[in-house]
Protein backbone atom coordinates (compact mmCIF):
# COMPACT_ATOMS: atom_id res chain seq x y z
CA UNK A 1 0.00 0.00 0.00
CA UNK A 2 2.84 2.32 0.89
CA UNK A 3 4.55 1.80 -2.38
CA UNK A 4 1.18 2.27 -4.33
CA UNK A 5 0.99 5.31 -2.40
CA UNK A 6 4.45 6.64 -3.20
CA UNK A 7 4.36 5.78 -6.48
CA UNK A 8 1.07 7.74 -6.95
CA UNK A 9 3.02 10.83 -5.64
CA UNK A 10 5.83 10.54 -7.73
CA UNK A 11 3.45 10.43 -10.48
CA UNK A 12 1.36 13.39 -9.90
CA UNK A 13 5.05 15.17 -9.07
CA UNK A 14 6.45 13.87 -12.47
CA UNK A 15 2.87 15.09 -14.02
CA UNK A 16 3.12 18.55 -12.43
CA UNK A 17 6.54 19.11 -13.93
CA UNK A 18 5.43 18.53 -17.15
CA UNK A 19 2.60 20.77 -16.84
CA UNK A 20 4.83 23.13 -15.57
CA UNK A 21 7.48 22.68 -18.58
CA UNK A 22 4.92 22.12 -21.19
CA UNK A 23 3.63 25.57 -20.34
CA UNK A 24 6.93 27.41 -20.08
CA UNK A 25 7.91 26.18 -23.90
CA UNK A 26 5.33 28.34 -25.66
CA UNK A 27 8.26 31.16 -26.48
CA UNK A 28 10.40 28.16 -27.35
CA UNK A 29 8.33 26.15 -29.51
CA UNK A 30 6.94 29.16 -31.59
CA UNK A 31 10.78 30.39 -31.71
CA UNK A 32 11.93 27.01 -32.91
CA UNK A 33 8.49 26.46 -35.97
CA UNK A 34 9.58 30.17 -36.25
CA UNK A 35 6.02 31.09 -36.67
CA UNK A 36 3.72 32.85 -34.38
CA UNK A 37 -0.05 31.01 -34.91
CA UNK A 38 -2.87 33.70 -34.49
CA UNK A 39 -5.97 32.87 -33.88
CA UNK A 40 -8.79 35.86 -35.57
CA UNK A 41 -11.85 36.31 -36.76
CA UNK A 42 -11.37 37.44 -40.43
CA UNK A 43 -15.59 39.07 -40.66
CA UNK A 44 -14.77 42.27 -37.94
CA UNK A 45 -13.61 45.28 -39.81
CA UNK A 46 -12.04 47.45 -39.07
CA UNK A 47 -9.87 44.96 -36.85
CA UNK A 48 -10.15 41.99 -38.54
CA UNK A 49 -11.58 40.91 -42.05
CA UNK A 50 -11.15 40.05 -45.68
CA UNK A 51 -9.97 43.22 -48.51
CA UNK A 52 -12.03 43.11 -52.33
CA UNK A 53 -9.07 40.77 -52.97
CA UNK A 54 -10.13 38.42 -50.50
CA UNK A 55 -6.90 39.06 -48.33
CA UNK A 56 -7.07 39.16 -44.60
CA UNK A 57 -6.00 42.36 -43.18
CA UNK A 58 -7.33 44.98 -40.42
CA UNK A 59 -5.91 46.61 -37.33
CA UNK A 60 -5.25 43.96 -35.50
CA UNK A 61 -3.51 41.65 -38.76
CA UNK A 62 -1.02 44.10 -38.94
CA UNK A 63 -0.52 44.04 -35.03
CA UNK A 64 -0.39 40.10 -35.21
CA UNK A 65 2.35 41.35 -38.03
CA UNK A 66 4.07 43.16 -36.54
CA UNK A 67 4.52 41.50 -33.19
CA UNK A 68 5.59 38.20 -35.23
CA UNK A 69 8.46 40.23 -36.33
CA UNK A 70 9.50 42.13 -33.46
CA UNK A 71 9.73 38.14 -31.86
CA UNK A 72 11.77 36.94 -35.01
CA UNK A 73 8.92 34.70 -36.78
CA UNK A 74 6.55 34.90 -39.27
CA UNK A 75 2.38 34.88 -38.59
CA UNK A 76 0.25 32.23 -39.36
CA UNK A 77 -3.69 34.00 -38.85
CA UNK A 78 -6.05 30.96 -38.11
CA UNK A 79 -9.48 32.28 -38.41
CA UNK A 80 -12.71 30.75 -36.29
CA UNK A 81 -15.88 32.25 -35.33
CA UNK A 82 -15.94 34.64 -32.19
CA UNK A 83 -18.01 31.96 -29.95
CA UNK A 84 -15.05 28.86 -29.88
CA UNK A 85 -12.25 31.53 -30.99
CA UNK A 86 -10.85 31.97 -27.39
CA UNK A 87 -12.12 27.79 -26.71
CA UNK A 88 -8.99 27.54 -29.75
CA UNK A 89 -6.29 28.36 -27.33
CA UNK A 90 -7.27 25.20 -25.25
CA UNK A 91 -7.28 23.29 -28.02
CA UNK A 92 -3.51 24.13 -28.89
CA UNK A 93 -5.39 25.20 -32.73
CA UNK A 94 -3.09 28.73 -32.42
CA UNK A 95 -0.77 30.30 -30.04
CA UNK A 96 -2.61 33.48 -29.28
CA UNK A 97 -5.88 35.50 -30.03
CA UNK A 98 -5.58 39.18 -31.66
CA UNK A 99 -9.20 40.08 -32.15
CA UNK A 100 -10.19 42.85 -30.21
CA UNK A 101 -10.42 40.26 -26.45
CA UNK A 102 -11.57 42.62 -23.69
CA UNK A 103 -9.47 41.99 -20.60
CA UNK A 104 -11.70 41.16 -18.33
CA UNK A 105 -11.08 39.34 -14.55
CA UNK A 106 -13.25 36.52 -15.53
CA UNK A 107 -11.21 35.57 -18.60
CA UNK A 108 -7.90 36.50 -16.89
CA UNK A 109 -8.76 33.67 -14.38
CA UNK A 110 -7.99 31.01 -17.37
CA UNK A 111 -5.52 32.59 -19.21
CA UNK A 112 -2.67 35.23 -19.80
CA UNK A 113 -3.18 38.83 -21.17
CA UNK A 114 -0.69 41.30 -23.23
CA UNK A 115 -0.10 44.78 -21.69
CA UNK A 116 -3.69 46.27 -23.40
CA UNK A 117 -2.88 47.48 -26.98
CA UNK A 118 -5.74 49.25 -27.81
CA UNK A 119 -8.39 50.85 -25.59
CA UNK A 120 -12.32 52.12 -26.62
CA UNK A 121 -14.52 54.46 -24.93
CA UNK A 122 -17.84 55.53 -24.82
CA UNK A 123 -18.68 58.79 -26.60
CA UNK A 124 -21.04 60.75 -26.69
CA UNK A 125 -22.12 61.92 -30.55
CA UNK A 126 -24.42 64.64 -32.11
CA UNK A 127 -24.11 66.64 -35.24
CA UNK A 128 -21.83 68.73 -36.22
CA UNK A 129 -24.12 71.80 -35.69
CA UNK A 130 -25.43 71.15 -32.29
CA UNK A 131 -24.59 73.68 -29.67
CA UNK A 132 -26.79 72.70 -27.06
CA UNK A 133 -25.93 69.06 -25.95
CA UNK A 134 -22.43 69.87 -24.52
CA UNK A 135 -22.22 66.74 -22.20
CA UNK A 136 -23.97 63.78 -20.70
CA UNK A 137 -26.14 65.68 -18.39
CA UNK A 138 -27.86 68.24 -21.08
CA UNK A 139 -29.03 64.50 -22.58
CA UNK A 140 -31.88 64.88 -20.20
CA UNK A 141 -35.51 64.62 -22.44
CA UNK A 142 -33.36 64.36 -25.40
CA UNK A 143 -33.85 61.69 -27.88
CA UNK A 144 -30.52 59.55 -27.77
CA UNK A 145 -30.38 57.03 -30.87
CA UNK A 146 -29.51 53.26 -28.97
CA UNK A 147 -29.68 49.85 -28.97
CA UNK A 148 -31.78 48.92 -26.37
CA UNK A 149 -29.94 46.28 -24.02
CA UNK A 150 -26.31 48.10 -24.60
CA UNK A 151 -24.37 49.44 -21.83
CA UNK A 152 -24.56 52.65 -24.31
CA UNK A 153 -28.48 52.78 -24.02
CA UNK A 154 -28.02 52.13 -19.98
CA UNK A 155 -25.99 55.52 -20.27
CA UNK A 156 -28.51 57.43 -22.25
CA UNK A 157 -31.11 56.24 -19.65
CA UNK A 158 -29.09 56.96 -16.83
CA UNK A 159 -29.08 60.74 -17.82
CA UNK A 160 -32.34 60.38 -18.72
CA UNK A 161 -32.61 60.62 -22.38
CA UNK A 162 -35.80 58.50 -24.36
CA UNK A 163 -34.28 55.92 -26.06
CA UNK A 164 -34.76 55.51 -30.03
CA UNK A 165 -34.16 51.84 -30.95
CA UNK A 166 -31.30 50.61 -33.10
CA UNK A 167 -29.38 47.53 -34.80
CA UNK A 168 -25.75 49.35 -33.75
CA UNK A 169 -23.80 51.68 -34.67
CA UNK A 170 -24.31 52.24 -38.58
CA UNK A 171 -28.13 53.09 -38.20
CA UNK A 172 -27.50 55.25 -34.77
CA UNK A 173 -25.34 57.40 -36.67
CA UNK A 174 -27.87 57.68 -39.40
CA UNK A 175 -30.43 58.43 -36.92
CA UNK A 176 -28.65 61.55 -35.84
CA UNK A 177 -27.50 62.83 -39.29
CA UNK A 178 -31.71 62.46 -40.18
CA UNK A 179 -32.38 64.22 -37.06
CA UNK A 180 -34.76 61.36 -35.96
CA UNK A 181 -32.20 61.63 -32.94
CA UNK A 182 -30.73 64.44 -31.16
CA UNK A 183 -27.38 62.11 -29.78
CA UNK A 184 -26.24 58.41 -29.48
CA UNK A 185 -23.58 57.47 -27.16
CA UNK A 186 -21.53 55.01 -28.66
CA UNK A 187 -17.62 53.32 -28.87
CA UNK A 188 -15.08 55.95 -29.64
CA UNK A 189 -13.27 53.43 -31.96
CA UNK A 190 -16.33 52.87 -34.53
CA UNK A 191 -16.48 56.86 -34.68
CA UNK A 192 -13.48 56.95 -35.87
CA UNK A 193 -13.37 54.16 -38.27
CA UNK A 194 -16.56 55.69 -39.16
CA UNK A 195 -15.10 59.40 -39.95
CA UNK A 196 -11.87 57.49 -41.36
CA UNK A 197 -14.07 56.46 -44.15
CA UNK A 198 -16.88 59.79 -44.48
CA UNK A 199 -14.35 62.09 -42.71
CA UNK A 200 -17.37 64.96 -43.98
CA UNK A 201 -20.01 62.92 -41.93
CA UNK A 202 -21.67 66.06 -39.88
CA UNK A 203 -21.55 64.36 -36.30
CA UNK A 204 -19.17 64.98 -33.52
CA UNK A 205 -17.78 63.96 -30.03
CA UNK A 206 -18.76 66.50 -27.18
CA UNK A 207 -17.73 64.34 -24.45
CA UNK A 208 -16.81 60.65 -23.40
CA UNK A 209 -16.49 58.84 -20.59
CA UNK A 210 -12.99 58.36 -18.50
CA UNK A 211 -13.52 54.73 -17.98
CA UNK A 212 -11.93 52.80 -21.03
CA UNK A 213 -12.26 49.00 -22.02
CA UNK A 214 -8.96 47.62 -23.18
CA UNK A 215 -7.74 44.91 -25.10
CA UNK A 216 -5.41 42.74 -25.20
CA UNK A 217 -3.72 39.66 -26.71
CA UNK A 218 -4.42 36.52 -25.06
CA UNK A 219 -2.40 33.25 -24.43
CA UNK A 220 -3.04 30.39 -22.53
CA UNK A 221 -2.27 30.89 -18.92
CA UNK A 222 0.97 30.48 -17.39
CA UNK A 223 2.76 31.84 -20.35
CA UNK A 224 4.89 34.55 -18.65
CA UNK A 225 7.80 34.33 -20.84
CA UNK A 226 5.64 34.68 -23.85
CA UNK A 227 3.78 37.63 -22.41
CA UNK A 228 7.07 38.76 -21.43
CA UNK A 229 7.82 39.41 -24.98
CA UNK A 230 4.96 39.98 -26.77
CA UNK A 231 4.84 43.03 -24.37
CA UNK A 232 8.22 43.72 -25.36
CA UNK A 233 7.35 43.86 -29.19
CA UNK A 234 4.32 45.91 -28.64
CA UNK A 235 6.64 48.17 -26.58
CA UNK A 236 9.11 47.82 -29.69
CA UNK A 237 6.51 48.83 -32.34
CA UNK A 238 5.37 51.89 -30.20
CA UNK A 239 9.07 53.22 -29.83
CA UNK A 240 9.61 52.72 -34.00
CA UNK A 241 6.49 54.21 -35.31
CA UNK A 242 5.09 51.19 -36.52
CA UNK A 243 2.25 51.11 -34.08
CA UNK A 244 1.51 55.27 -34.55
CA UNK A 245 1.46 53.88 -38.63
CA UNK A 246 -1.26 51.37 -38.27
CA UNK A 247 -3.06 53.39 -36.12
CA UNK A 248 -3.16 56.46 -38.18
CA UNK A 249 -4.12 53.71 -40.92
CA UNK A 250 -7.30 52.75 -39.88
CA UNK A 251 -8.53 55.29 -36.99
CA UNK A 252 -6.76 58.29 -37.37
CA UNK A 253 -5.02 59.15 -34.14
CA UNK A 254 -3.18 56.93 -31.22
CA UNK A 255 -5.62 54.58 -29.77
CA UNK A 256 -3.94 52.94 -27.59
CA UNK A 257 -5.25 55.50 -24.41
Amino acid sequence: MKSTRLLGAITAIHLALAGTALAADDLAAIKSAGVLRIGTEGTYAPFTYHDESGKLVGFDVEIGEAVAQKLGVKPEFIEGKWDGLIAGLDANRYDTVINQVGITEKRKEKYDFSKPYIVSKAVLIVRSDDADIKGFADLKGKKSAQSLTSNFGALATAAGAELVGTDGFDQSIQLVLTKRADATINDSLSFLDFKKHKPDAAVKIVAQKEDADASGIIVRKGQADLVAAIDKALDDIKADGTYKKIADKYFGQDVSK
